[in-house]
């Protein structure tokens, strides 16, 4: 059997080879500067996935598409699945999509969580594709191309938006953050290093995250308004307010608050131990 990845010299499509050739594939990957060109991984290999920017991702497929075959299978890994789905679907080709909910710069998929998009599929060939992944103990979530990209709105849009708005505003303040850390707290700490986590990737894939999601417009619109709101109470200086609005959100999150608590004291435990 063989496995091709499109994109496969990029840090995602290298964390990925192993993983395969683990199950049994023959992996040939193309890129740039490969010999090994997109369109043949599309005529020889069994199961060929497209793992290139958001951007490119339906240009590629496009090209590729029409050379496959229905006995082959066809996935992405793209952080969007409508658009790179519906491309897919223009060939024979079996078509699963793929989003993998983590960063190439983990040591391996283990405990990490893959989003599964079946679109044209036997449950066999699924079966097969999610137990590659779950032998290297990774789980995994079967939605819909539509459900996926309005979670990810959330999931990556806001949580991006917002992280790239506290870096913004420490720059607007000239704040020097060498001098904030002998004032640093766990939780201010935490929040930091997700800013220079952000900060130290490719602007192009926050880019393409924030823009390249229909759904993501309407998330930052509520997120925007949710800040005009407390903006106005912390103002006023009305504590009876701040609380009616902080206990809506307590109450809307429920059972996840203790959850939050236990899982940020983990985290403020291993980092003082370091």
């Amino acid at each position: 059997m063989k496995a091709g990845i499109i994109g496969g010299t990029g840090k995602m499509g290298h964390l990925f080879i192993p993983v395969f050739e683990r199950a049994g594939y023959d992996v040939l990957v193309s890129g740039r500067s490969t010999v090994i060109t997109n369109e043949k991984i599309a005529e020889t290999c069994d199961l060929v996935i497209v793992s290139v920017p958001i951007r490119d991702t339906v240009r590629v497929i496009g090209e590729i598409a029409p050379l496959m075959q229905k006995e082959q299978v066809l996935c992405d890994f793209t952080s969007l699945k409508v658009g790179p789905v519906a491309a897919m679907l223009t060939s024979k080709a079996a078509v699963i999509g793929l989003h993998p909910m983590f960063g190439p710069t983990v040591s391996s998929i283990r405990g990490q969580t893959i989003v599964v998009c079946p679109a044209r599929t036997t449950d066999a060939t699924l079966n097969d594709l999610a137990a590659i992944f779950t032998r290297e103990g990774a789980v995994y979530t079967i939605t819909t191309p539509e459900e996926h990209d309005r979670m990810m709105a959330v999931v990556q849009g806001l949580t991006h938006f917002v992280t790239i708005c506290m870096a913004d505003s420490i720059r607007r303040l000239g704040i020097d953050i060498q001098k904030t850390e002998k004032f640093m707290s766990p939780v201010y700490q935490i929040e930091l290093g997700l800013v220079g986590r952000l900060l130290s990737q490719d602007p192009a894939l926050y880019a393409d995250i924030l823009q390249e999601n229909p759904y993501v417009p309407e998330v930052i619109d509520a997120c925007r308004s949710a800040a005009g709101d407390l903006t106005d109470i912390v103002k006023s200086g009305d504590p009876g307010a701040f609380a009616e609005f902080f206990c809506r959100d307590t109450r809307h999150l429920g059972a996840y608050c203790g959850r939050g608590q236990e899982l940020t004291d983990t985290l403020i435990e291993c980092m003082v131990k370091k």
